[in-house]
C-alpha cells in the first residue's frame, strides 16, 4: 500500500508541475524521495523543482543522481545532456543571464563536466547532444577577455549550435544557443542582428517550448540586454514578459528578485514612483534577494534614486550605501546626491572615477550625462564640452531614440549656459518630444524647465510661463520636491515654504487630497509613525490643529 501511495504522489507532483505549481512539486517530490528511490526523469524533475524555489543544494544533488543513474544504465545521450546541465549550473543562472565576467573557477568546473559529457557520445554519432556540448563553449567565448575575436568565437559556436538544434528541431537547444548568440552579436556591434536573434528566443521561451530555468534565463538575459543598449521599447516588452512569465510560476522565487528589480526601474522611468518603490522593497525580501545578489544590489539602487528625487536624502544615502556593499557601484545617483547637498567637488570625483572604470561606451552615458550638469554647475564650461562631445559620439553610432535625446538635453544644457539659448532650445524641444513619446515624465520635466530658462532669457515671457507651468506640474504629480522648487522660480512663483521641509510639504500636498496617515505611508512607502510626526511638525509650524485647518491653510498661501 505504501508503494501505491507514493505512485499517486508521484503523479500528483507531475501534474503540479505540468500545472508550474513548483512548491507543491518539490514538496511532493521531496516527501516522495525519502520512501523510494526515484527514476532519473522524477530526479530531474525534482532538480527543477528544487532550482526555482530556491533549494540550489537539493537541486545539483538530483540532477548528479540522475546524471549517474543514467551512466550506470548505459544511456550515454541522457547522461551527456545531464552532464552538460551540471556544468551550466556551476556558472550560476545570474551569470548567464547576464553574459557577464564569471569566476574563472566557475568556468573550469563547468568545462569539467562539458569534457565528462563529450567522453560520453561515440565520435562517430551525429545527435542533438552535441549542440549542448557546443551551449557552454560559447558561453566561455562571450564572458572570456579576448575581446572581439572571443565574441566572433562565441558566435561562431552558438551559430553550430542553433544550426543543430534546427536539425533535430530541438526548440530548448535553439532558445538557449540563440539567447548567447544574440548577446555575442549584441556586443560584436552587430545590435539589430542580435536583438532580432533574442527577440526569437523570447518567442519560444514565452510559449512554453522549453523548460521553466532555460525560460527564465532567456527572458532575463533579453531585459539585461535591452536595458544596455537603452532599447527602451524593447525592455518595456521584455519586463512585462518576464513580470508575467513569473507571475505564472507558483510557488517560485528563482528569477523573482531580478523580475521585481526591473520592474521597479520600468515603473521608475514611467514616473510611477511609489510602485516602483513597493517592486524595489519586494526584491530586497531575503527570501528571494539572497539567490540573486546584483538584482539585490539593483533593487537598493532604484530605492536610493527614488528617495534622492524626492528629497528624502537620508534614505537615499543608506540605499545607495547598501547597494555599494552589494557590489554596484552607486552611480550617478550618488554623485547627485551629493550635489544636491552642495559638495560639488566630491560629485565631479565619483563621476570622474566612474567614467575611468566604465568599459564600454554605453555604460558612460548616465554618467556622462550626469557629468555634464555637475560641471555645468561649477561653471567648468570646457569639461562640460568634452563630455557632451562624448555623449553626441555614442549617440551617432547607435540607432536609439533614448540616446539620441540624452545628448540632444545635455548639448541644450550646455548651449544654455553659454548663453545660446536659440540653438538650446531647439535641442531641448526635441529631447522633450522624445521623453513624451516614451512616456518618461521626469526627463520631460528636466528639458521643459530647461526650455522655460531659454525664453526668459530670450524674453519670451508668455512661452517661459507655459513651458515652467508644464514643468512644475510634472514634478508636482511625481513629488520630486527639489526639481519643482526650481522649476516654480523660474516664473517667480512663490517657493515660500512657511518653514516646511519639502516632505513635510509633501505630507500637507497628500493632507489636502484628503489622505489618511496610513494611506500617506502607503503612498511615500514610510512607516505610519514617521507620516505622525511630519503632520504633528507641520501642525505647528503653521500655527493649526486639525486636518481641515491644514488644508484651508494651504491653498490660501498656494502650497498645494
Amino acid at each position: 500500500m505504501a508503494v501505491r501511495a507514493d505512485v499517486d504522489m508521484l503523479e500528483r507532483a507531475r501534474e503540479a508541475a505540468d500545472g508550474r505549481r513548483w512548491g507543491e512539486a518539490y514538496e511532493i517530490l521531496s516527501r516522495v524521495d525519502q520512501g523510494m528511490a526515484l527514476g532519473p526523469e522524477d530526479l530531474e524533475l525534482l532538480s527543477t523543482a528544487a532550482f526555482l524555489t530556491g533549494h540550489r543544494d537539493v537541486s545539483r544533488q538530483a540532477s548528479l543522481r540522475a546524471y549517474q543513474i543514467w551512466v550506470n544504465s548505459g544511456e550515454n545521450r541522457k547522461a551527456a545532456r545531464g552532464a552538460v546541465r551540471l556544468g551550466l549550473d556551476k556558472l550560476d543562472t545570474a551569470e548567464i543571464a547576464q553574459a557577464s565576467g564569471c569566476l574563472p573557477a566557475s568556468l573550469s568546473s563547468c568545462s569539467a563536466w562539458v569534457a565528462q559529457a563529450s567522453a560520453l557520445l561515440d565520435d562517430k554519432e551525429d545527435c542533438v547532444e552535441r549542440g549542448y556540448l557546443l551551449v557552454p563553449l560559447a558561453f566561455e567565448h562571450l564572458v572570456g577577455r579576448g575581446g572581439l575575436e572571443a565574441l566572433e568565437e562565441s558566435v561562431g559556436v552558438a551559430e553550430q549550435a542553433v544550426e543543430i538544434g534546427r536539425r533535430f528541431d530541438d526548440r530548448e537547444l535553439i532558445a538557449l544557443a540563440g539567447m548567447i548568440l544574440g548577446r555575442a552579436l549584441i556586443r560584436s556591434g552587430r545590435e539589430h542582428h542580435g536583438m532580432s536573434v533574442l527577440e526569437d528566443s523570447v518567442s519560444i521561451a514565452r510559449e512554453g517550448e522549453v523548460s521553466a530555468p532555460v525560460s527564465g534565463m532567456i527572458l532575463a538575459a533579453a531585459v539585461k540586454a535591452a536595458e544596455e543598449q537603452w532599447d527602451l521599447l524593447r525592455f518595456d516588452r521584455f519586463v512585462r514578459a518576464l513580470a508575467g512569465w513569473c507571475g505564472r510560476q507558483q510557488g517560485m522565487v528563482q528569477f523573482r528578485a531580478r523580475s521585481l528589480a526591473h520592474e521597479a526601474t520600468l515603473n521608475r522611468f514611467h514616473g510611477r514612483w511609489s510602485a516602483a518603490l513597493n517592486l524595489a522593497e519586494e526584491a530586497t525580501n531575503p527570501v528571494i534577494g539572497s539567490l540573486d545578489q546584483s538584482a539585490l544590489a539593483e533593487a537598493l539602487y532604484e530605492q536610493g534614486e527614488i528617495f534622492r528625487r524626492r528629497g528624502d536624502l537620508g534614505a537615499a544615502e543608506d540605499a545607495f550605501r547598501r547597494a555599494g556593499q552589494m557590489g554596484c557601484d552607486p552611480q550617478p545617483g550618488l554623485a547627485f546626491l551629493r550635489f544636491v547637498v552642495g559638495d560639488t567637488d566630491t560629485a565631479a570625483a565619483s563621476i570622474a572615477r566612474a567614467l575611468a572604470e566604465a568599459s564600454t561606451p554605453l555604460e558612460r552615458v548616465e554618467l556622462l550625462a550626469a557629468q555634464t550638469e555637475i560641471l555645468i554647475s561649477i561653471r567648468d564650461l570646457d569639461g562640460a564640452v568634452g563630455a557632451v562631445q562624448e555623449l553626441e559620439a555614442i549617440a551617432s553610432t547607435h540607432d536609439s531614440p533614448f540616446l539620441d535625446a540624452t545628448a540632444r538635453q545635455a548639448k541644450g544644457e550646455l548651449l544654455l549656459a553659454e548663453g545660446e539659448a536659440v540653438s538650446a532650445l531647439e535641442h531641448l524641444r526635441e529631447a522633450s518630444r522624445v521623453w513624451r513619446q516614451f512616456d518618461l515624465p521626469y526627463e520631460q520635466g528636466q528639458a521643459r524647465a530647461l526650455a522655460a530658462r531659454c525664453c526668459r532669457m530670450l524674453g519670451d515671457e508668455d512661452t517661459m510661463v507655459l513651458e515652467a507651468e508644464t514643468a512644475v506640474r510634472i514634478f508636482a504629480e511625481l513629488g520630486a520636491g527639489r526639481d519643482l522648487m526650481d522649476a516654480q522660480e523660474v516664473i517667480g512663483k512663490s517657493v515660500e515654504t512657511h518653514g516646511l521641509t519639502s516632505r513635510e510639504l509633501e505630507v500637507l500636498r497628500l493632507v489636502t487630497r484628503g489622505l489618511t496617515n496610513k494611506a500617506i505611508a502607503e503612498e511615500l512607502v514610510v512607516s505610519v509613525r514617521t507620516v505622525d510626526s511630519h503632520v504633528s511638525n507641520l501642525f505647528t509650524k503653521l500655527g493649526v490643529t486639525n486636518r481641515a485647518a491644514a488644508t484651508d491653510y494651504a491653498h490660501r498661501h498656494d502650497l498645494t
